[in-house]
């Protein structure tokens, strides 16, 4: 239960900053707005860091495979496309499609088994959960 309450709030923290980055690049530009993002994320990140478990900078070089340290470099471009989504399409369409992207995509990674994560096997209800999904998305453009 709590995860579920974890990735509800996620989804709600995302479009929110989302709408919050929008309006930022309205003033400074959007790469500007999107370095401001990453070096306030960073600052966060250090002060929970030293509020917490303190664990060592130097286990990052022990990760494999040593692309998995590009989380914080697509972080960028998620916050460069989420703010451009949001700011062609509005903030309720442009979140309805990363939902469907990201359910889409992590269902394909689950599927194959990529990047480490376990396989799992085809099933149909979810691919018509994703089929009902996409459904509400064009009922809710066109309404």
């Amino acid at each position: 239960m709590f995860g579920f309450l974890i990735a509800l709030l996620s989804g709600a923290l995302m479009s929110i900053q989302g709408v919050f980055n929008t309006q930022v690049t309205k003033t400074s530009g959007i790469w500007v707005a999107n370095a401001f993002v990453q070096f306030t994320a960073l600052l966060v990140c250090l002060a929970a860091w030293l509020m917490t478990d303190r664990s060592s900078f130097g286990t990052l070089w022990k990760v494999e495979p040593k692309y998995m340290l590009l989380g914080g470099t697509i972080g960028a471009f998620i916050t460069y496309t989420v703010i451009k989504g949001m700011e062609m399409l509005g903030p309720a369409r442009a979140v309805m499609l990363i939902v469907i992207s990201q359910l889409i995509v992590a269902y394909v990674i689950e599927l194959f088994g990529m990047f480490g994560v376990e396989k799992q096997p085809l099933e149909i209800r979810k691919i018509v959960g994703m089929g009902v999904a996409i459904v509400g998305i064009v009922i809710f453009k066109w309404t």
